[in-house]
C-alpha cells in the first residue's frame, strides 16, 4: 500500500506549524508538557518548541518519522507507537498541551473490522477517519485548564461525518478560536486545512472563528496569519493570490449541523430568512443522487456504436446519461454526451429486464461477466449479477425532474424533460414529487440567484479549491422556500420561467423578487 495512504502522511509546514503552536502556547504559561500523538518528522513538536519551555512526548506509526523526529529534538521522548492504542496507557491528565495533525486515514483503508472496532470503543457514528479516535482521546490526557491544538481538514467543520468530531470538540472541550484555512493551499496535498484551539474547561465562552477563501479581486500584499487573527474582516494578497479574509465568531446549534461564521450581520439575515421560509427543499421533496454502477467503463460511455453488431446492445436499454458536463444554469441540459446501459423495466420498482428478451445486451454483459461478478456486495444484496448499485425509480426518469452538479462554483440548477438517467456526479428532484411546475420554478429561482449562494456559504459553507461548492443533499435540503401564494414568489416563478426559457434579461427581476421575498 502507497505510504502515504497507509500513514495518513501529509506532514505539517513549518509555517502552518509555528501558526498553530503560537495560538496554542498564548494560553499556557511556564514549562510545559507537549504531546503531539502522530509527531511525523516532529514539525509541530518543534515549533511548540521553540516558543516556550517544554518537555516534548510523540508517537508515530512510521519508523522513518520517527528517526527524523528524534535527530531534530534531542532530549524528546519520541517512539514507534500507534496512539488510538498507546494512548490509553498513559495517565490521565498528564500533559498541558496536546498539539496534533492526525493522520487522514478513511474508513476504506484502516478496514471494516478496525473501522468498527473505533468506533465501538470510542461512541462515533457514521463514517470515520482517525482524526476521530484521536480527538475522543485527547480531554482525558489533558491537564485541567490544559490547551489542544488541532490541525485538520475542515471537512469536520460542516459535513454529517464530521459531526463525530464538532460533537467530540463541543461537549468535552471550550472551543476558543477555529481557523478555516480553506484553499490557501498550504500543504502540497489537496488538502483545505483547518486549526481549532480548544481548553480543558467547562466555561463555554464564545469562540472566535475566521475563514480565508481565494477571490478573483486584487488585494493588497500581506501576511495570511495576520489577517486571520485581526479584529476584523479583510482582503489580502499573498504570493499572487488574493483572499477574503472573513472575521467573527463561532455559530453552532447541534452537533449535526455545520459549524460557521457568525456575524451580527449574518445573524440578521439568517433571522429575516427563517421568519420568511413556508418550507425548506428537503422538507418539500426527496434529493436524490444520481446512478452509481460500480463498474462505469462497463456501462457507461460513447462507444456502444463501435462495438461488433451482435454486441451492441438493444437500443431500449441504451438510454442518455446526464453527467455534470452537460448540466446549465437555467436552461435544460444540452444532449447527453453518453449513454448508460440500463437494465431495468420502466416501474416504480426496481425489476431488471429479462436478459433472453434482450440478446445482444446479454452478449456484451457476458463478456463482462467476471469483472460484474467480483462485485460480491451486488450479489449479498439479493440482486443479479449484471445490475447496477444505485438506479432508483425507473419509472421517474421518464417524468420532468430538477437537475444539478455535485461539485460547481455557482448554483447550476435546472429542469430536464428529456427523459435522461441522471449520473452520480449531479443530483435531481422529481418534479412531480416536489409538487409540480410552480413550484420547481420557485425552487430554481431562489437556488440559482445570488441570495441561494450566499445563503449557502453562510449556512453551510463546504467549499473546495477555487470557488468549488458541494451541492449535495445534506445542504441543499436546507435551501429555504418562500410561501409560493406570496406576491414575491409569483414574481420569482414567472422570472425563472422566462430565465429557463432562455431570456437573460430576467435575472434582475428575479433577483429582486428573491430578495424581496426573504427582506
Amino acid at each position: 500500500m502507497d505510504r502515504r495512504k497507509r500513514f495518513g502522511v501529509h506532514y505539517t509546514p513549518a509555517a502552518l506549524a509555528r501558526f498553530v503552536a503560537g495560538r496554542v502556547v498564548a494560553r499556557v504559561g511556564g514549562r510545559v508538557r507537549v504531546l503531539d500523538p502522530a509527531c511525523g518528522d516532529g514539525e509541530l513538536l518543534a515549533a511548540v518548541g521553540e516558543l516556550v519551555e517544554a518537555e516534548l512526548v510523540g508517537f508515530d506509526l512510521d519508523p522513518e518519522a520517527v528517526a527524523a523526529a528524534r535527530g531534530r529534538l534531542p532530549g524528546a521522548e519520541i517512539a514507534v507507537g500507534d496512539f488510538t492504542e498507546v494512548g490509553e496507557a498513559l495517565p490521565a491528565g498528564s500533559f498541558d498541551v496536546v498539539i496534533t495533525n492526525p493522520p487522514y486515514v478513511r474508513t476504506q483503508v484502516l478496514g471494516g473490522e478496525d473501522t468498527r472496532r473505533l468506533a465501538a470503543r470510542f461512541g462515533l457514528r457514521g463514517r470515520i477517519d482517525l482524526t476521530h479516535p484521536f480527538v475522543a482521546m485527547v480531554p482525558r490526557l489533558l491537564k485541567p485548564g490544559g490547551v489542544f491544538g488541532l490541525l485538520c481538514s475542515n471537512r469536520f467543520l460542516s459535513t454529517k461525518a464530521g459531526a463525530n468530531v464538532r460533537g467530540l470538540l463541543s461537549e468535552r472541550l471550550s472551543v476558543r478560536e477555529v481557523y478555516d484555512l480553506g484553499d490557501t493551499k498550504l500543504f502540497e496535498a489537496a488538502v483545505l486545512p483547518a486549526v481549532v484551539v480548544a481548553t480543558n474547561d467547562r466555561e463555554h465562552r464564545t469562540a472566535r472563528y475566521a475563514s480565508a477563501y481565494q477571490v478573483e479581486r486584487g488585494a493588497p500584499a500581506g501576511d495570511l496569519f495576520a489577517a486571520v487573527t485581526s479584529d476584523s474582516s479583510s482582503t489580502v494578497s499573498v504570493r499572487g493570490r488574493s483572499f477574503a479574509v472573513e472575521v467573527g465568531t463561532l455559530g453552532r446549534s447541534g452537533p449535526e449541523d455545520p459549524w460557521r461564521l457568525s456575524t451580527p450581520e449574518r445573524e440578521r439575515r439568517s433571522t429575516s430568512v427563517r421568519a420568511r421560509t413556508w418550507k425548506t427543499l428537503g422538507e418539500l421533496a426527496k434529493i436524490r443522487v444520481g446512478i452509481k454502477t460500480t463498474a462505469d467503463q462497463v456501462f457507461i460511455g460513447d462507444h456502444w456504436d463501435a462495438l461488433p453488431a451482435d454486441r451492441v446492445p438493444e437500443a431500449a436499454l441504451l438510454r442518455p446519461l446526464l453527467t455534470h458536463a452537460d448540466v446549465r444554469q437555467w436552461t435544460a441540459p444540452g444532449p447527453a454526451r453518453v449513454r448508460v446501459l440500463y437494465p431495468y423495466l420502466d416501474l416504480p420498482t426496481r425489476k431488471p429486464v429479462d436478459l433472453a428478451l434482450h440478446p445482444r445486451a446479454a452478449a456484451y454483459l457476458a463478456s463482462h461477466r467476471e469483472r460484474l461478478e467480483g462485485r460480491r456486495y451486488v450479489a449479498a444484496a439479493g440482486r443479479e449479477w449484471f445490475e447496477i448499485w444505485v438506479p432508483h425509480r425507473p419509472s421517474l426518469w421518464r417524468v420532468p425532474k430538477i437537475v444539478f452538479p455535485d461539485i460547481s462554483p455557482e448554483p447550476r440548477f435546472a429542469v430536464d424533460r428529456s427523459g435522461a438517467v441522471v449520473n452520480g456526479d449531479c443530483y435531481w428532484i422529481s418534479v412531480p414529487e416536489l409538487g409540480g411546475d410552480d413550484l420547481a420554478h420557485l425552487v430554481l429561482g431562489v437556488a440559482n440567484s445570488a441570495f441561494g449562494t450566499r445563503f449557502y456559504d453562510e449556512v453551510c459553507g463546504n467549499r473546495l479549491y477555487a470557488g468549488r461548492r458541494r451541492w449535495i443533499t445534506q445542504y441543499v435540503a436546507r435551501l429555504p422556500v418562500p410561501h409560493p401564494d406570496s406576491a414575491a414568489a409569483r414574481e420569482i416563478v414567472a422570472a425563472a420561467r422566462g430565465l429557463a426559457g432562455g431570456d437573460p434579461s430576467l435575472l434582475p427581476r428575479l433577483e429582486r423578487a428573491v430578495e424581496r421575498a426573504f427582506e
